[in-house]
């Protein structure tokens, strides 16, 4: 574990450093966008945050392969990460064609086809290498063939990069959701591994988690609310990129019966939890594609109607609504965790984590709704006013009766000697 941190640190002080290089020099040489329709933000604000994300990333796996050839002893058991060192190479390779993408689109604003297709061949890349869906958790099924198997590979790598790029539109918001979501999936695939291989904590699922949650964390200073740096196209797709590949890595090649514990949920955590730690992701893309096929819009055509904008038209402010993604996604994945964690480590039954769920799901639903109730609050008290000006207004357009007449004159007479 404390390698595992130690590489994280590398991946946050780089990415730190680099942000704040990028943000300098995006400012400098005026590097950034007008602001577009759709934007939440009301100043300019640099675009180009991926590049310092990959820097950091890079890094730290460059570090952990250094420390694995020419470390001592004790870093020795990284090797195992690197005996196929193609599999690095084109992981990084198809990060760095996504970066590229990322940043031409920031800049330049490119056709959504052609992003689309340099998503499919970065994708391609991994699933050539050997990253594939090659089993499923499911009663030990494993996929028809090789070309099955890396389409869906494709697919799902695709999927996740703009389901991710989708819900960037918060400062911090895509940042502190991978920051969560890949820190639960590090604790998952570091204990699961522990289960099955003792001798042997680390693995390639394990590394890409952590050095993810290393750049957000290096990243999220100068993109927490307001924003001086965004990550872009190519930080979003940057983490959905490396995201999929790290749940690819283990969902596929792990066989998740020997983690024993007595129950059958475990068993199916390594399918649940990269779509759990991906809910709110996958739902806004979801919606937003059916939202514009509808629409007779292409599926990537922007709008502002992403599940982030409708929390602030609904009336949370900015960092509520970061907040409240935040917290959707804390308890799907770590509620997934536990259902691995309780039964394996301390013999509880999986369904107290279900228990569990239910409620954080629960508490997460009054917090979203809240300035609903609120809202409705403030308009019955509204209608409330608006009736008792309408009833004072109707009393004074009456028609004035004897007896009030004569009250006029009494009080319009002179209160010294009564007259008019």
């Amino acid at each position: 574990m404390t390698l595992f941190l130690i590489l994280a640190f590398v991946a946050a002080l780089v990415t730190f450093l680099g942000s704040i290089l990028v943000w300098k020099l995006s400012l400098k040489y005026r590097l950034y966008p007008k602001i577009r329709d759709r934007d939440v933000h009301t100043r300019p604000t640099p675009r180009l945050g991926g590049i310092a994300m990959f820097v950091g990333i890079v890094a730290a796996i460059c570090g952990a392969a250094f420390l694995s050839t020419f470390g001592s002893s004790r870093f020795a058991i990284l090797s195992i990460i690197f005996q196929n060192p193609w599999q690095i190479v084109a992981i990084l390779g198809a990060a760095l064609l996504i970066v590229l993408i990322g940043v031409a689109d920031d800049i330049w604003d490119l056709d959504w086809t052609t992003k689309l297709a340099g998503q499919f061949i970065a994708a391609g890349l991994i699933a050539w290498q050997g990253v594939t869906i090659v089993s499923l958790p499911i009663a030990g099924r494993t996929v028809g063939s090789s070309w099955m198997s890396a389409a869906i590979t494709v697919f799902a790598i695709v999927l996740v990069m703009n389901a991710i790029n989708f819900i960037d539109g918060l400062d911090g918001l895509v940042a502190g959701v991978a920051l969560i979501a890949n820190g639960t999936f590090f604790l998952y695939t570091y204990l699961l591994v522990q289960k099955t291989s003792p001798q042997n904590y680390f693995n390639l699922a394990s590394l890409l988690a952590v050095v993810l949650v290393g750049a957000c964390i290096g990243f999220l200073p100068l993109n927490w609310h307001p924003a001086k740096l965004f990550m872009g196209d190519a930080g979003a797709l940057l983490i959905g990129l490396l995201m999929a590949t790290s749940a690819i890595a283990v969902t596929g090649q792990i066989d998740p019966f020997s983690i024993g514990g007595g129950e059958l949920v475990p068993a199916f955590i390594p399918i649940i939890l990269p779509f759990a730690v991906l809910v709110i992701p996958l739902l806004d893309f979801g919606l937003a594609v059916i939202r514009r096929l509808r629409a007779g819009k292409s599926p990537f055509a922007a709008d502002r109607k992403h599940l982030h904008h409708r929390l602030l038209d609904m009336g949370h402010s900015h960092l509520n609504a970061v907040l409240i993604f935040y917290a959707w996604t804390a308890v799907a994945s770590i509620g997934c965790l536990l259902s691995f964690v309780f039964p394996v480590y301390f013999g509880i039954p999986s369904w107290w984590a279900l228990v569990l769920l239910i409620v954080g799901f629960l508490v997460c639903a009054v917090l979203t709704l809240a300035p609903l109730g609120r809202r409705k609050r403030l308009t019955v008290a509204a209608e409330e006013s608006e009736t008792g000006v309408s009833s004072f207004d109707e009393l004074e357009g009456a028609v004035p009766t004897a007896a009030d007449a004569g009250d006029r004159r009494a009080e319009s007479a002179d209160p010294e000697t009564g007259a008019a």
